[in-house]
C-alpha cells in the first residue's frame, strides 16, 4: 500500500491540474445528482419490530384515515378573546389548506369547540327528557299500585288481574326502554367528562389549536408539501392573530450551515495559519475538506429519494467530512514540510509523504469507516444509514487527501513553506535527537490525576436518560417551540404528547353496544395514574378495533409519560381477550430510545473488540492496545457524563443554549461512541507509532515515549483543536438535534486527545517501560506485518537533497 500511495502521490503532483479539475467535476456531478434525484428527509424515526409499529400497521389496515401524518397549528391573539372576524379568517385559512393536494383533512378548533358544547347540551336535554319520562312512569306506577290496592280491598282484583298485568307490562317496557336511554346518556356523559380536558379553544379564548391531517405518513411527506403549507400559514396575515405550527411542518435542514459552523471552520483556519505560518499551506486542508465534504454529502443526499434518510444524516456526514478532511490533509502536509526542511526534493517529498503519512491516513480512515459501518450491527435502520453515510464521507475525505492534497502540494512547490522556513532548508536543527525520559513520580501523578478527573466527569452518565427531542428543545424563536409552549401553557403539557390507544376485540361489537364499550374502556384508561383525559377517535367498519386519544399529565419526553405508556401496555389483555396497544409519535420515540439503549452495550463490545484487534495488529503489543482501549472508554464516558450534565441536568445551560433540559438525544451516545473510537485510534496511531518506531530503532523504552510524544504532539494538537472547533461549531446549530451530537464529539475529542493520548498514555507507557512492547512469540509469528507508517518505503527512499 505504501508503495502504491508513493506512486500515486508523485503522479498527482505531476498531473496536478488534471486532478484538481477532476475533483471539481465530481463535485459538480454530485451536486447535480442531488438536485435531480434527492428526496425527502424524515424528521421522525422508526424501527421495525417495535410495538408502536405493530399497532400502527394494524390501525392503518383497519382505518387508513388515521395512518397519515398530523400537524398542529396554533392560533394566538394579542391578549383578547378571538373575535368573530378572526374566527372566520382562521376557518378560511384552514379551508384553503384543506384544498391542497396531499392534505386529507383539517379541523377548525372553533367548530370542534362548538360541537363539544352542542353535545353537552344534547346530553343535558336528553337527561331532562329522561327525568320527565321517569316522573311519568313513576306516576303511572303509583296510579296502578293504587288501583290494584283499591281492587283488592273491594274483592274485584281477580276479575281485573289481566288488565292490571297488561298495564304493568306496559310500564315495565317503558321503564326498560328508559333505562336503556339513560344508560346511553350516562355513557355519553362518561365520555364527555373524560374528554373535558381535551380542548381546542383555551378557557380565556386567546388560543386555539387546529390540526392538519395528511394523506402520507411522516416518512413519505414531501418537503415541497411541507414548504407549501408552511408558506400558507406564514403568509396568513390575520389581524391580531399569530400563527405557529408543529415540527411536522417546520422540521427541515435549512439550518445545515449556520453561524456556529462557519465560526468553527474559521477557528480551524486560524489554527492552521498559526501552526504552518504561511497562507497557502493553511488553506490547502480547507480546500480539500470542503471539496470532499461537498462530494460526500451531496452524493449521499442524491440517494435520499430511494433510501429512508433522517434529516440529521447529512449533518453527521458534514461534521465528519469537514473534521477528518482537514486533519488528514494536515497529516500529509506536515510530513511533506518536515521532509522539505530536512532537504528532500519536492517531487520525492510529495511521494514519500503520501506513502508514509498517506498510508497512516488510509489506515486511520479505515478505522473510522469500520466503526461507523458497525452501526449496522445494531439492527436499527436509520442508525445504519447514518453510519453508512458518515463512512462514505470519511472514505471520500481519505481519497481526496491522498490525491488532491499531493496535487495541490505539486502546484505550490516550495511555497508550502513560509519565506523564513525556506531559508532554513537542510539546517541541522531538523536532525533527530534522544530526549530524557520523564520522571517516574511525575508519570504516576499524571496517570492518577487523568484517571480520577475523567471518572469524576463521567459520574452524570450514570443517570443518563435517552429520548428524542420534542418542540421544547427547538430554538426559542422557532415556530415549533412557540407552538409547543403555547399548547403547554394554555391546554396542558400532555396535549403535546397525546397517545393513541387501540383496543382490538376478538369478535365484532354490535353498533348498539359500541358507545357503552367505549365508555367502559375510557373508564379503565382514566383510572390509570398520569391520564388527564381520554376520548374515542374512531371504530373500524367491522366493529373489532376501537381507537382512543389519551392525554398524559406531562409532556412527551417526561418520565411519567414513558411510564404511562408501559402501564397502558401492561393492561393488555382487558377482560381476558381484548388486546390493548399504544401508538403515536410519543410512543414511537419511546420505543426508538429503548431499542437504542438495548443496542448500546452490544455496540460497545464490538467497538472495544475492534480496538484491541486493530491496536495489537498495528503496535504488536498487548499492553499498548489495552491502554489505548481503556483510555477510549474513559474519554467516552467522560464525554457522555458531560452531555448528560448539560443537556439533561441543565448545567451551564445559558452558555450552551439549553433552555429546556430533557433526556439526552437517544442516538447521540452510540454515534459519539463510534466516531470517538475512530478518532481515538487516529490519535493513538499518530502519537504511539512514533514511540514504537523510536523504540524499534534502539532507543530506550522510556526515552522513546518522550521522543514519540514530542515528534507527534504538535500535529496531533493542531488536528485535535481543529476537530474540536469543527464539532464545536455545531453545538450552536439551528437544528436542535445536532447540538448534543456536536458537543459530545467535541468534548470527547478534547478529553481523548489532550488527556488520554497526551497525558495518560505516555505516563502509563513510561511506567510499564519495556513491558509495554511485549508480545508473545507465537502471536508475533502469526500476525501480519502492518507497516502503517510506511517505514519500509522510507528505508528504500533515503533523503535526496533538492
Amino acid at each position: 500500500m505504501a508503495n502504491l500511495l508513493y506512486r500515486l502521490g508523485r503522479l498527482a503532483a505531476r498531473r496536478a491540474w488534471i486532478v484538481l479539475v477532476g475533483w471539481i467535476v465530481v463535485l459538480g456531478l454530485a451536486g447535480g445528482a442531488y438536485a435531480a434525484f434527492g428526496g425527502t428527509l424524515a424528521s421522525s424515526f422508526s424501527i421495525p419490530g417495535t410495538e408502536t409499529e405493530r399497532v400502527s400497521d394494524e390501525l392503518a389496515a383497519a382505518m387508513p384515515d388515521l395512518a397519515g401524518a398530523t400537524a398542529t397549528v396554533v392560533f394566538t391573539t394579542d391578549g383578547d378573546a378571538f373575535t368573530e372576524a378572526q374566527e372566520s379568517a382562521i376557518a378560511d385559512l384552514l379551508d384553503e389548506v384543506d384544498a391542497v393536494d396531499g392534505v386529507a383533512a383539517t379541523s377548525n378548533p372553533f367548530d370542534t369547540d362548538a360541537e363539544r358544547d352542542e353535545q353537552a347540551q344534547q346530553l343535558a336535554d336528553a337527561q331532562a327528557q329522561i327525568d320527565a319520562a321517569q316522573a311519568q312512569i313513576d306516576a303511572g306506577q303509583q296510579q296502578l299500585d293504587a288501583a290494584i290496592a283499591q281492587a283488592q280491598a273491594a274483592g274485584a282484583y281477580d276479575a281485573a288481574k289481566a288488565q292490571f298485568d297488561a298495564q304493568q307490562a306496559t310500564i315495565d317496557e317503558g321503564q326498560a326502554a328508559l333505562d336503556a336511554q339513560a344508560q346511553q346518556v350516562a355513557d355519553g356523559q362518561t365520555l364527555l367528562d373524560a374528554a373535558s380536558e381535551i380542548q381546542t379553544v383555551s378557557d380565556d379564548g386567546t388560543a386555539a389549536v387546529g390540526t392538519i391531517a395528511f394523506t402520507e405518513d411522516q416518512y413519505s411527506l414531501s418537503s415541497d408539501l411541507k414548504t407549501q403549507i408552511a408558506a400558507m400559514l406564514d403568509d396568513a396575515g390575520i389581524d391580531g392573530v399569530q400563527v405557529t405550527y408543529s415540527a411536522t411542518i417546520a422540521e427541515s435542514i435549512d439550518g445545515l450551515i449556520g453561524v456556529g459552523e462557519i465560526v468553527g471552520v474559521i477557528i480551524a483556519a486560524l489554527v492552521l495559519v498559526v501552526m504552518l505560518r504561511a497562507f497557502l499551506p493553511a488553506v490547502t486542508p480547507l480546500i480539500t475538506s470542503l471539496i470532499g465534504v461537498g462530494v460526500g454529502v451531496a452524493g449521499a443526499m442524491a440517494f435520499s429519494g430511494v433510501v429512508d434518510m433522517a434529516s440529521v444524516t447529512p449533518v453527521l456526514g458534514l461534521m465528519l467530512g469537514l473534521a477528518v478532511g482537514i486533519d488528514y490533509a494536515l497529516f500529509i502536509l506536515n510530513r511533506h514540510r518536515r521532509q522539505l526542511l530536512a532537504g528532500m526534493a519536492v517531487p520525492e517529498s510529495i511521494g514519500l509523504a503520501n506513502g508514509t503519512s498517506g498510508n497512516a491516513v488510509v489506515f486511520a480512515g479505515t478505522t473510522v469507516i469500520v466503526a461507523l459501518l458497525a452501526l449496522n450491527v445494531t439492527g436499527i435502520p436509520f442508525l445504519g444509514v447514518m453510519g453508512t453515510v458518515g463512512a462514505i464521507c470519511v472514505a471520500i475525505a481519505v481519497l481526496v487527501a491522498i490525491t488532491l492534497t499531493p496535487a495541490l502540494l505539486g502546484i505550490m512547490k516550495l511555497r508550502v513553506l513560509g519565506r523564513r522556513a525556506r531559508t532554513r532548508i537542510g539546517h541541522p536543527d531538523h536532525a533527530p535527537y534522544t530526549p530524557k525520559p520523564m520522571r517516574t513520580g511525575r508519570a504516576m501523578l499524571q496517570a492518577g490525576i487523568a484517571v480520577v478527573a475523567l471518572l469524576v466527569i463521567a459520574i452524570p452518565a450514570l443517570s443518563m436518560r435517552l429520548g428524542l427531542p420534542d418542540g421544547s428543545s427547538a430554538s426559542t424563536d422557532s415556530t415549533q417551540y412557540k407552538a409547543y409552549t403555547t399548547v403547554a401553557e394554555k391546554f396542558g403539557a400532555g396535549m403535546n404528547g397525546t397517545l393513541l390507544v387501540v383496543a382490538t376485540f376478538p369478535e365484532a361489537v354490535a353498533d348498539d353496544d359500541q358507545t357503552s364499550t367505549e365508555a367502559d374502556i375510557v373508564t379503565t384508561l382514566m383510572a390509570q395514574d398520569g391520564v388527564v383525559a381520554a376520548a374515542p377517535v374512531a371504530v373500524s367498519d367491522d366493529g373489532t378495533i376501537f381507537a382512543f386519544q389519551v392525554v398524559p399529565a406531562e409532556g412527551p419526553s417526561s418520565e411519567s409519560t414513558e411510564q404511562l405508556v408501559y402501564d397502558l401496555r401492561g393492561l393488555s389483555p382487558l377482560d381476558g381477550d381484548v388486546q390493548l396497544g399504544v401508538a403515536g409519535t410519543t410512543t414511537a420515540n419511546i420505543d426508538v430510545s429503548a431499542k437504542i439503549a438495548d443496542a448500546l452495550p452490544v455496540y460497545l463490545v464490538v467497538v472495544i473488540g475492534l480496538s484491541l484487534l486493530i491496536m495489537i495488529l498495528v503496535f504488536r503489543s498487548i499492553l499498548v492496545p489495552v491502554i489505548a482501549t481503556a483510555g477510549y472508554v474513559l474519554s467516552l464516558f467522560a464525554a457522555l457524563g458531560s452531555v448528560t450534565a448539560i443537556y439533561q441536568w441543565g448545567w451551564l445551560s445559558a452558555i450552551f443554549g439549553v433552555h429546556d433540559p430533557g433526556p439526552v438525544l437517544s442516538f447521540a451516545p452510540i454515534i459519539i461512541m463510534g466516531v470517538l473510537f475512530g478518532l481515538a485510534m487516529d490519535y493513538q496511531l499518530f502519537l504511539v507509532s512514533g514511540m514504537r518506531e523510536a523504540y524499534a530503532h534502539g532507543m530506550k523504552a522510556r526515552s522513546a515515549v518522550v521522543a514519540g510524544l514530542r515528534n507527534g504532539r504538535a500535529v496531533v494538537t493542531a488536528a485535535a483543536i481543529i476537530m474540536v472547533s469543527v464539532f464545536g461549531g455545531f453545538v450552536f446549530s439551528e437544528m436542535s438535534m445536532i447540538r448534543p451530537l456536536g458537543f459530545g464529539m467535541a468534548i470527547g475529542v478534547l478529553f481523548d486527545a489532550f488527556v488520554v493520548r497526551m497525558v495518560l498514555t505516555p505516563a502509563l507507557l513510561h511506567l510499564f517501560g519495556n513491558a509495554a512492547w511485549w508480545l508473545p512469540r507465537w502471536l508475533d509469528r502469526i500476525l501480519p506485518d502492518v507497516d502503517v507508517e510506511g517505514a519500509a518505503l522510507e528505508r528504500t527512499h533515503p533523503l535526496h537533497v533538492g
